[in-house]
């Protein structure tokens, strides 16, 4: 994926607030689709539509566990969304 459409990506996925509960969810460590499920009320294919957003920005990482899926945050993709961040805020250069 080219740099602007990866970071055109990951905008992409923060910009819906429930993506970002769930990256908040994630920050306190792996967790199951079903264990995630249990924080919102809409639908199972809901929560599936955001999870795959936030896995092809790679801002998530998934792993199978027999039946279940397990979602980590992708903690590098989410410190270079940190970066990005600081130089588009950083008042000391242009």
């Amino acid at each position: 994926m080219q740099e602007t459409q990866k970071q055109e990506s990951m905008f992409a996925a923060i910009a819906d607030v429930q993506r970002r509960k769930i990256l908040n969810i994630l920050k306190n460590g792996e967790l199951s689709v079903a264990e995630i499920k249990a924080h919102f009320d809409f639908s199972g294919a809901t929560l599936s539509h955001h999870l795959s957003i936030l896995k092809n920005a790679e801002l998530v990482r998934v792993r199978r566990q027999g039946q279940q899926r397990i979602y980590t945050l992708n903690l590098s993709v989410v410190e270079e969304l940190l970066l990005i961040f600081n130089q588009l805020f950083n008042r000391e250069k242009p």
